[in-house]
């Protein structure tokens, strides 16, 4: 297949500049010299369409954001510490061997889903 992954992912905003830092600040998305670049370490990434009526996110957006994430506990700590809402269900982490999800949304409100795949067996 010619196709090696996901080269970039760009929606529009009110203020590029501000959203790209809150990025930056509080998920790590970006570096600090170009906020455009961003090396990801490797991993599984899920690309799938969902039903036009599906209830996994909310109706009025077209897509949602999953980064895949270390620490997941901690992340939310330094979230909430930070202002940021977080939502969490105990029906998204019902399969463990998938992993567990978080869910926030950046200051325009774009949905994000944190995502803390299951370790693999030792």
């Amino acid at each position: 297949m010619p196709v090696t992954g996901i080269g970039g992912f760009f929606f529009r905003s009110r203020d590029t500049k501000a959203l790209a830092d809150w990025y930056l600040t509080h998920l790590g998305v970006g570096a600090p010299e170009n906020v455009w670049i961003w090396n990801q370490q490797a991993g599984p990434t899920v690309f799938a369409p969902f039903k036009e009526d599906s209830d996994y996110f909310a109706a009025d957006h077209r897509w949602m954001l999953n980064l895949r994430v270390e620490g997941l506990d901690d992340l939310i700590a330094s979230l909430k510490a930070a202002g940021i809402e977080v939502i969490t269900k105990p029906e998204w982490d019902a399969t463990p061997e998938i992993g567990r999800f978080a869910r926030i949304h950046d200051p325009e409100g774009n949905p994000i889903e944190l995502w803390e795949p299951a370790s693999p067996p030792a």
